[in-house]
């Protein structure tokens, strides 16, 4: 079927059917696809005692140190750099934060055709017939042979934006709003529309809420995902009406909420908005014959609202928006959903009283800007309290995406291709772990924000805690091979890392230098003696590992010294990463 001749009739038929295009040769022959359809995870044990953290909204006024620095880093960013550390130790933490949310919303380069390699034995991947490689397909219309390709590279050029991210919010902005306004590459198989969509997401990451949700309410990724392309006035079609209010807005957590004629009203509203498939961009486009031009009454809980209808849809789509705004119950709905991605799980009455609702009537006072919440919320006391460092397990991308970072680990760019497998494998990676981005569970985002009473700890079980180690132990011991052979493998440069601060050849402070970059809290003095022991072989004396250290400087091409260093430090990393404490941030 050639994209001249694909009606929209086929194509949604292929989105429920979640096909992809077929990955024809070589690497993917026989690959799993990276596509979660029901990733429900198993219960985990009941939580344990949990103690209400301290501290309230009052700037934090505490120590400066790394050990703040490293929890401000690795809460709104993903891992933590010693460049990072060493660039907001030189700031206070007013400035550390402004810096942080100091966002360019410059566009991005756009991904690129990097799906296809020849000139090997056989070729692999897939020629597009349009799009030359090195350049964006992101302006192409669709094409049902390229599309499974152009969602991989879609999400290995998010996966890179994460990896090169700059020292800034925006990319774990990107991906909390990815949590909230959950869609799915496997139910819109589309790669420009989840592109942009992303994008979107992008731009917005600190701006207005009510705007954002605006723009999301007619993108074209959730017209199509929540079935909004269809709704029309013989049949209103609720899906997104009702995600609307329960998940994206008003929440379904308070004793008084909306009804269901409430969810058929706004469905009502929402008619007409659909897909231009006269076009080869399929923009969002109102048509006015499939709008419910009749007025739209909602319940006491909306005040009694009535919303005229009419032939103006985008002014009803603001009176909506209006009506919905103006319950308290949004700003908190979405504070406690910050809270929960940033802080913790736990919300008890306090946190509710000192936190949550000051911060929701600073929202509601901003006119739902989000940068004022969590500029709040980052220099606060209760941000910097003692128990709330290392009470977050670490999602799979924070651990994937973080360990890549903190080691100072790139992909290659050249080939191409190696790129997008290495980009693929750590998709792989991340799926194994269950967090694939572009993919959540369903519309309602991935359980370890939402799921009583687990949260967080619904990241671990047997599965996941093996691949997590597994992950580790490649990139200390093996490395990532590229799919060329002339290609760098992509492994921790162990050496590299332990140059980078200032003493090296000093055990003693080497290893209090890792742990400060890699663990969210200190250690105790016994487990720093069996690092020590790792790093020295089991010998007595610091010597051993000073001796070493300079011998393998003095000459680093010598064969002996180098192994000697290298498969020490190798040992002593590998541990580390293995420490329950490196699934916590």
């Amino acid at each position: 079927m050639t994209v001249s001749t694909l009606d929209r009739r086929s194509f949604f038929n292929k989105l429920r059917n979640r096909q992809s295009s077929k990955l024809k040769k070589g690497l993917f022959a026989n690959a799993k696809r990276l596509r979660p359809d029901a990733m429900e995870l198993p219960p985990v044990p009941p939580a344990a005692t949990m103690v209400t953290l301290g501290g309230g909204l009052d700037p934090y006024q505490g120590p400066w140190d790394a050990e703040q620095v490293r929890h401000l880093l690795s809460r709104t960013m993903f891992g933590v750099k010693k460049s990072d550390m060493d660039l907001l130790l030189g700031m206070s933490m007013e400035e550390a934060v402004d810096y942080l949310l100091d966002v360019d919303n410059t566009p991005l380069d756009p991904p690129v055709n990097n799906y296809y390699q020849d000139g090997l034995e056989e070729d692999d991947g897939y020629e597009e017939p349009n799009v030359a490689l090195g350049e964006t397909w992101v302006n192409e219309p669709y094409n049902e042979d390229g599309e499974g390709y152009r969602i991989e590279s879609f999400r290995g050029w998010w996966i890179n934006q994460m990896i090169e991210q700059k020292t800034d919010i925006r990319e774990k902005m990107t991906l909390f709003w990815h949590n909230h306004f959950a869609t799915q590459t496997n139910q819109v198989f589309f790669g420009k529309f989840n592109y942009n969509h992303n994008e979107k997401l992008r731009a917005n990451a600190l701006g207005n809420f009510k705007d954002l949700t605006k723009i999301i309410t007619l993108d074209e990724q959730m017209l199509i995902f929540l079935n909004g392309y269809l709704n029309g006035k013989d049949a209103p079609d609720e899906n997104y009406g009702r995600e609307l209010q329960e998940l994206f807005t008003v929440g379904k957590d308070g004793d008084d909420l909306y009804s269901e004629d409430d969810v058929y009203q706004a469905a009502r509203v929402l008619t007409g908005w659909s897909l231009n498939f006269a076009s080869d961009d399929w923009e969002t486009v109102f048509y006015l014959s499939e709008h419910d031009q009749g007025d739209k009454q909602f319940s006491s809980f909306y005040n009694n609202t009535l919303i005229e209808g009419g032939t103006d849809g985008e002014a009803e789509v603001d009176a909506l928006l209006d009506m919905i705004f103006a319950k308290e119950e949004v700003s908190k709905h979405l504070v406690r959903k910050i809270y929960r991605w940033f802080v913790y799980y736990k919300i008890d009455d306090t946190v509710e009283q000192d936190i949550i609702e000051p911060l929701a009537a600073l929202f509601r006072d901003s006119g739902y800007e989000i940068k004022p919440v969590m500029e709040k919320l980052l220099k606060s006391e209760h941000f910097f309290d003692a128990l709330n460092k290392g009470c977050f397990i670490k999602t799979p991308v924070d651990i994937v995406i973080g360990t890549l970072r903190s080691f100072n680990l790139s992909l290659p760019d050249n080939p191409l291709w190696d790129e997008f497998v290495m980009q693929y494998v750590l998709g792989v990676l991340m799926f194994d772990m269950q967090m694939l981005p572009g993919d959540p569970p369903n519309v309602a985002g991935w359980q370890a924000f939402r799921q009583v009473p687990q949260y967080y700890r619904i990241w671990i079980n047997s599965d996941t805690a093996r691949n997590r180690n597994i992950y580790t132990d490649v990139m200390t011991a093996v490395g990532i091979e590229p799919y060329n052979e002339d290609s760098e493998t992509m492994i921790i440069d162990h050496i590299a890392f332990a140059s980078q601060f200032d003493e090296p050849s000093n055990a003693d402070k080497l290893i209090d230098d890792i742990v400060k970059l890699l663990l969210p809290q200190p250690i105790s003095d016994s487990k720093k003696g069996q690092l020590k022991s790792i790093l020295l072989s089991g010998l007595p004396n610091d010597s051993y590992w000073t001796v070493a250290w300079f011998d393998y400087l003095n000459d680093p091409t010598d064969p002996m010294a180098l192994e000697v260093v290298n498969v020490r430090l190798t040992f002593l990393l590998n541990y580390i990463l293995k420490l329950p404490e490196y699934q916590l941030a």
